[in-house]
């Protein structure tokens, strides 16, 4: 609960420096009094705020008797100007297991309870020190694995998200007062739009949004990840190709047809986009059963792929088995890349593949040519090169893109009821479900249950 005062270790686990230990509530400061003794004698009550503090860590033993087990730095925060918005104490000390463990249970024993996995976060967002999407954006930075995830995150960490989708929601607010007033005064010279200015004015909030809805594209691509599958008959170099992209040898490749019988599966980073790849069984009729599980587990991941990766050999003639392959990969809605593989052998030159396929690549999994190339297409066909996602605001998530997927749709009404010529109270009440929309991007209003499975993905201690 809110009300609470809560503890938790915010650093890893294990032998390091330091740990810092964190705890967040209205009593931080009184129940840390029993845990911390200045060095100087005063009171932690009496420290400066945000000054780190030296002195001595105590804990209880056994018989319950407290009594010095380390040396450390407290830093304390008051409310509102913390993190979390609430009196905040961090204490600092030697980065022992076992020692951090003794420091946490005496915090317990002053007072405090276990921090739930992402309280602290939570309790920010509660308090309004930062928004929703902002939230999000931490919780991601946290977990980034690539450049451009970390630029992605910080910047969403800085409000870009929440800054665009507050300034679309002002606009249609004070479109909507306008209106209103006219509507409740029609007497007095408040300023009414006349149904042109008021489709006009609607039309550019359509366009803002329509703006910052495109940029998921990009958004997705970095921070969620797209499915990914290396796909084609046996030994065309799939496993190559993967092992290729991922860095090292993750893959068993071989001269043997059917290397590869179970889906394998990493995320990696390929550009700036982040690749959810899967190396697959080779697509060919086969009697031998357990290759035949391979590639129907081949065939259900390819159906749920957003790119695939056709990988054909491109220093050999096309043959049967590759164009069965093309025929399979006709209905899948997935972006598809022609990827002629073994170019250290010569360049191909067959017309098939530029026929069939409108995207292609020559490369060579052995030496790495063409790999520059790859990087460059998939980049191209799932970002916008004209977007900088450290500075500009990029939708990052599914829940966000919902949102002002939601907004969109509700604008576009409230135009599309004007263009009708509708009465006017009924356009209004569809700009208001956008203005509602876009409340719920920032957080503004949103579910109690969306809240709590946001920051149940955070770590305990953040």
């Amino acid at each position: 609960m809110i009300g609470d005062t809560i503890a938790a270790v915010s650093t890893p686990y294990g032998k390091g420096g330091v740990a810092l230990l964190r705890v967040s509530g209205p009593e931080a400061v009184a129940l840390c009094e029993t845990v911390f003794l200045p060095a100087g004698g005063e009171r932690l009550a009496a420290l400066e705020a945000r000054r780190a503090t030296y002195g001595r860590i105590l804990a209880p033993d056994e018989r319950g008797e407290w009594h010095s087990v380390d040396d450390g730095i407290v830093t304390v925060f008051r409310a509102p100007a913390s993190f979390t918005g609430e009196d905040t104490v961090e204490i600092c000390c030697h980065g022992g297991i076992l020692l951090t463990e003794t420091v946490l249970s005496a915090l317990f024993c002053a007072g405090a309870r276990p921090a739930e996995a992402g309280e602290f976060t939570r309790r920010a967002f509660l308090n309004g020190k930062l928004g929703l999407s902002s939230a999000e954006a931490l919780g991601s930075l946290l977990e980034a694995r690539t450049r451009e995830q970390l630029s992605l995150a910080h910047a969403g960490m800085h409000g870009k998200v929440e800054a665009a989708s507050q300034e679309i929601y002002a606009s249609i607010r004070r479109i909507l007062a306008s209106i209103y007033a006219g509507i409740d005064y029609p007497d007095e010279d408040l300023g009414e739009m006349s149904r042109e200015e008021m489709e006009e004015a609607f039309l550019h909030c359509q366009e803002r949004i329509e703006a910052l809805v495109r940029t998921y594209r990009t958004g997705h691509a970095i921070a969620e990840g797209i499915p990914t599958v290396i796909c084609g008959r046996p030994n065309v170099g799939k496993s190559s190709l993967y092992n290729r992209i991922l860095g090292r040898e993750a893959a068993i490749v071989t001269d043997v047809e059917g290397t590869t019988r179970d889906i394998l599966t990493e995320t990696v980073p390929m550009g700036r986009v982040t690749l959810r790849l899967s190396d697959t069984a080779g697509l060919h009729d086969t009697e031998n059963t357990v290759e035949q599980i391979g590639i129907e587990r081949a065939r259900t991941v390819l159906a749920n792929a957003e790119l695939v990766l056709a990988v054909f050999d491109g220093a050999r003639s096309v043959t049967e088995e590759d164009l069965a392959l093309v025929r399979e990969l006709e209905g899948l809605s997935a972006t598809v890349i022609a990827v002629l593989n073994k170019a250290d052998r010569g360049e191909c030159t067959d017309p098939f593949y530029g026929a069939h396929f409108a995207h292609t690549v020559s490369v060579s999994a052995k030496t790495g040519e063409g790999m520059d190339a790859l990087a460059a297409k998939v980049e191209a066909l799932f970002t916008d090169g004209d977007l900088d996602v450290g500075r500009d605001a990029v939708l990052a998530n599914a829940r966000q893109y919902s949102s002002a997927l939601s907004a969109l749709e509700a604008i576009r009404r409230a135009i599309s009821a004007m263009r009708e010529g509708l009465p006017v109270e009924l356009c209004c009440t569809d700009a208001e479900l956008a203005m509602s929309a876009l409340s719920e991007l920032d957080g503004r209003a949103i579910s109690e249950d969306i809240v709590s499975e946001i920051f149940s993905h955070f770590c305990v201690g953040k």
